[in-house]
């Protein structure tokens, strides 16, 4: 897994190793600074050029780059400055000193083909104004490639949300670790490609996120025996879908059973079992109390009891029946439980303390206004936060928490980990059932909820990405995703091989 810290922790991490190891600030700076140079030359060779831009602020960020700017320069590369700062932190105003080149104080008419970003670091924390606001600008509009340092400038470091106006990056060199807001929200968007570049900076004390790989999901998929029955990869069982939401339950339940538990079994209303009886032959289909929708019954919660993962919430409709439901299985199931959508919506509303009392191990599957509801934060507070709330959420009532986005945060086991795969056409209805689905038959095959949860994810994402190159970003469905988990499946797991071999 690929390591990411807040601004802060890297910050952290950047004063543990200049004061407790010894390593000088300047000799960072000009580690940092050698990296981008070395990233810069690598895309000139790619380009056939040798001129550059270097835009540099008064920070830290723009000593790396007049670090940069300098070793290019030495290299033979036709390099300037354009710097409009008028303060200056110290050891940019030292490495500043170093670089003999030509320093622009505006802006200039002169277009070049090569721009490197260097006026914001990771700890911007306002609005971009002024005079950064129209380097921004100059750079966005330059047509160059453009290249920035640590992060596109004008994107916040720890949520990834644009503050106001950002640079739009072709590439990104990561110094140290990756940063958050690389990853979150707007980031993917404005940061292109990212290269990590070590320079040694201790970041071992920092808790951090950590973005899953193909090899980590792989782990979940180990080649079967032979010898082995359906019995072997264990039993889901979803209680889900109601008269207006039956579609609900069978995406769910589809998913499931392309995602390799043994037995799949879909719980659903009594009223409502001719609808879906014969629609998924390969399901157990068992019926539970109630007409258009769930009526609460102890029996027939017990019937699933023995299940190594349950489900619950996906198009049941509010109520306080679902609520019980949620409340009964919190207090007498000991396997996996995994709640989704209306479980969540009944938590909210009846009482989120009904999660103290859980004996089985509990995984919540939030879109953010879902969250909103269960924690009580506006939707710009749990934006704003990037993985702040979903963490401290789980380890307040100890549970795990995928909060649902176009990256999501899965927070549980006492450790963070960002999945950034996925597609945008998957914003449609039916993406979360086929999820949940997904996870459940994962965690029934004898992995934790937290393992499952990334896992689920990140397969479902990859086969959004296989969608959208086979049907574009418009014509999705939900069901389109399930067809291509097979491949996604495949193709994570031969690409783990594949990095196993070079490796």
């Amino acid at each position: 897994m690929i390591r990411s810290l807040s601004s802060g922790e890297m910050r952290a991490a950047d004063r543990y190793t200049i004061e407790t190891l010894g390593m000088p600030s300047l000799e960072l700076m000009e580690r940092a600074g050698r990296a981008i140079a070395g990233e810069a030359e690598k895309i000139f060779a790619a380009l056939g050029i040798r001129e550059a831009l270097v835009v540099c602020g008064g920070g830290n960020n723009g000593g790396d780059g007049f670090v940069a700017a300098r070793l290019l320069a030495e290299r033979g590369a036709d390099v300037c400055v354009l710097c409009t700062a008028e303060n200056f932190s110290p050891d940019c105003a030292a490495v500043k000193e170093k670089y003999k080149g030509e320093i622009l104080g505006r802006i200039p008419r002169r277009r070049y083909p090569f721009i490197i970003d260097c006026v914001f670091g990771t700890g911007l924390s306002r609005p971009v104004e002024g005079r950064e606001l129209a380097l921004i600008r100059f750079i966005n509009s330059s047509g160059a490639f453009v290249l920035a340092a640590d992060i596109p400038s004008g994107l916040n470091g720890d949520n990834g949300m644009v503050m106001g106006e950002c640079v739009r990056a072709d590439a990104t060199v990561a110094v140290g670790e990756y940063k958050n807001g690389l990853l979150l929200h707007d980031g993917g968007e404005y940061c292109g490609a990212v290269i990590r570049a070590d320079i040694d900076i201790d970041a071992s004390r920092e808790e951090g996120a950590y973005l899953a790989e193909d090899r980590d999901v792989a782990a979940l998929f180990p080649p079967r025996r032979r010898n082995t029955h359906k019995g072997s990869y264990g039993k889901v069982s979803i209680i889900a879908g109601s008269k207006a939401y039956s579609g609900a339950a069978l995406l769910a339940a589809m998913s499931a059973l392309r995602a390799g538990a043994g037995y799949t079994e879909l719980c659903v209303p009594d009223g409502l079992f001719p609808v879906y009886a014969g629609k998924l032959p390969e399901a157990i289909l068992t019926s539970f109390a109630g007409e258009d929708s769930f009526a609460y019954s102890e029996k027939d919660l017990e019937k699933v009891l023995r299940s190594q993962c349950v489900v619950l919430g996906m198009g049941t409709g509010v109520s306080m029946e679902i609520y019980k439901m949620t409340k009964f299985l919190l207090e007498n199931y000991t396997g996996k439980l995994v709640l989704d959508a209306d479980a969540l919506n009944a938590l909210s509303k009846y009482g989120v303390a009904a999660l103290h009392g859980k004996k089985c191990e509990v995984l919540l599957t939030p879109h953010v206004k879902e969250f909103s509801r269960l924690s009580g934060l506006s939707v710009r507070e749990i934006l704003s936060g990037g993985v702040s709330s979903p963490r401290q959420f789980s380890a307040a009532y100890g549970v795990s928490v995928l909060l649902k986005s176009a990256v999501s945060v899965l927070c549980g086991g006492g450790k963070t980990y960002i999945n950034a795969r996925g597609s945008a056409c998957q914003a449609k209805g039916g993406s979360g059932d086929v999820l949940s689905g997904v996870i459940g038959s994962i965690a029934a095959q004898g992995h934790d909820l937290t393992k499952a949860a990334l896992a689920g994810s990140y397969l479902c994402g990859v086969a959004g990405e296989l969608c959208e190159k086979k049907l574009g970003q418009y014509s999705v469905t939900a069901s389109d995703v399930i067809a291509r988990l097979p491949e996604a499946i495949s193709c994570v797991t031969e690409n783990a091989d594949e990095d196993g071999g070079k490796n």
